[in-house]
């Protein structure tokens, strides 16, 4: 699941032909292309000192909006039909949020719901990219930092911080194309299994729903509907599980943090580069020798990311199956497209590999979903929705492989409330152990006293009988 971020990596044999020459483009669009790069290192020149960090996300914004202008602006999706877009998007979602509250005891999560163009798209979710993003671009870049001997530092003074600024607009200018990519692809705004849009928002993208209907013998209103059920569910969760926005988005950073790369490797890289020749040097950057290398602490990460993604896809799968139920004949069809989407992954995720280094492709998805399913025959919704009110309550990467071991195990665990305090519960717990034992220590003690009373009442009696006996027997 995880490939280096920022096209730090060895070419992929896959997209070999992108860059053979004879497939280059030419005449006209040649033009184009080599206006557009021109257009794109005059903004990255205009926008070099409006960043600290180690991107540049206003260039990568800029870029990004400029790469979508006039693609979506007019019309974002469904406008030969009745009405306008946003309407449509409403009424498919209420009509979600009715049959998904059969289904899931967990509440409606979004207070609205929206249609997104795919600009708006990449300026709602900017922010959580940032965060996302910027642990990866300060690993990167501060390997080379940390590469250079210090008298080369001393020497340079003033030309890190240019490099570092540098840096940022190589990163952003990279955000901003492969966000561009992503947002004409993604259906909704919690497609790739992060909550990337703002809280409480359901957010659909009708445009790209629109080119995805078109691939399908479903009509475009149940393949609206349907989507619009799995962005619902996904906002149950992440609206009424409060752990889990944050324990998603930390593992992916924490992920993020671990990426080292082999700094001795910069010496080969030297070799290499030829400055006469500025190709070598991109060629030197794909070659592999930066290549992040994988530690442990990155391995538990992935792990236990994978596992928490799997999770949450397979729960929305059977949540949403379970809701819809026959309603839509085509809703089956549309759950195995989706199914092989997410397992097989597309350009869409192929561009967050990029990014951030990981490949958000839940292997395990169809064993979450039989786990999940499983559950909630044995035990009914309101035992499998109420594993979500605690971490430690949620399956593991071993009860994967093994869910009719957990089912079992589950008959005979009780599930904890949404009301569920654990520190209030540890408080009350060492309160009633402290009483137990203040119980103890009383009743050692009064048992202590009644023996010390009784052991006087016995040395006393014989005192007595000695004086008595020293009156029965008078001194001589």
């Amino acid at each position: 699941m995880s490939k280096p971020p920022f096209g730090f990596g060895p070419p992929d044999p896959d997209r070999r032909g992108d860059n053979d020459p004879s497939e280059q483009p030419s005449g006209a669009e040649a033009f184009n292309q080599l206006g557009q790069m021109l257009s794109q290192l005059g903004q990255m020149l205009s926008q070099a000192g409006s960043s600290s960090g180690p991107v540049n996300y206003d260039l990568a914004k800029q870029i990004a909006l400029q790469n979508l202008s006039g693609s979506d602006d007019g019309k974002i999706g469904f406008a030969s039909g009745t009405g306008d877009s946003s309407t449509a998007v409403r009424d498919a979602a209420h009509l979600a949020e009715l049959w998904l509250d059969a289904a899931t005891i967990l509440p409606a999560g979004a207070n609205t719901t929206v249609a997104w163009s795919a600009r708006t798209w990449v300026e709602k979710t900017l922010p959580t990219w940032q965060r996302l993003c910027d642990p990866v671009a300060q690993q990167v870049s501060g390997a080379w930092m940390q590469a250079l001997p210090e008298e080369a530092k001393q020497a340079a003074g003033p030309l890190l911080s240019m490099m570092g600024q540098m840096g940022g607009m190589a990163f952003g200018s990279q955000l901003g194309n492969a966000l561009a990519q992503l947002a004409q692809e993604v259906l909704t705004s919690t497609e790739v299994g992060l909550p990337l849009g703002p809280a409480n928002t359901s957010a659909l993208l009708p445009a790209n729903i629109e080119k995805f209907t078109e691939g399908l013998e479903v009509p475009s209103s149940e393949v609206l509907v349907f989507l619009a059920a799995r962005e619902a569910a996904h906002q149950r969760l992440f609206a009424h599980v409060p752990w889990l926005r944050q324990r998603l988005l930390a593992t992916v950073e924490e992920f993020a943090r671990g990426i080292t790369v082999d700094t001795s490797a910069l010496e080969s890289l030297a070799g290499q580069i030829d400055p006469s020749n500025p190709a070598s040097i991109e060629e030197a950057m794909s070659s592999g020798l930066l290549e992040p290398k994988t530690t442990p602490e990155q391995e538990s990460a992935l792990k236990r990311l994978e596992t928490l993604l799997a999770l949450v896809e397979g729960w929305v799968d059977v949540v949403v199956a379970e809701a819809i139920g026959d309603r839509l004949p085509g809703a089956g069809a549309l759950r195995e497209t989706l199914r092989r989407r997410r397992a097989t992954g597309g350009p869409a995720e192929q561009t967050f590999a990029t990014l951030v280094g990981l490949e958000l492709r839940p292997r395990r998805m169809r064993a979450a979903s039989s786990l999940w399913k499983l559950v909630g025959d044995r035990h009914g919704i309101d035992k499998r929705d109420g594993l979500w009110s605690h971490p430690d309550l949620m399956p593991t990467a071993e009860d994967l492989d093994e869910p009719l071991d957990f089912a079992d195990r589950l008959s005979d665990t009780p599930v904890l409330g949404d009301d569920f305090d654990p520190i209030a519960e540890l408080e009350k717990t060492e309160k009633r152990e402290a009483a137990e034992s203040g119980s103890a220590s009383a009743s050692s003690a009064s048992s202590s006293d009644s023996d010390s009373e009784s052991g006087s009442g016995s040395d006393a009696k014989p005192d007595s009988d000695s004086s008595q006996d020293k009156g029965d027997h008078p001194t001589s």
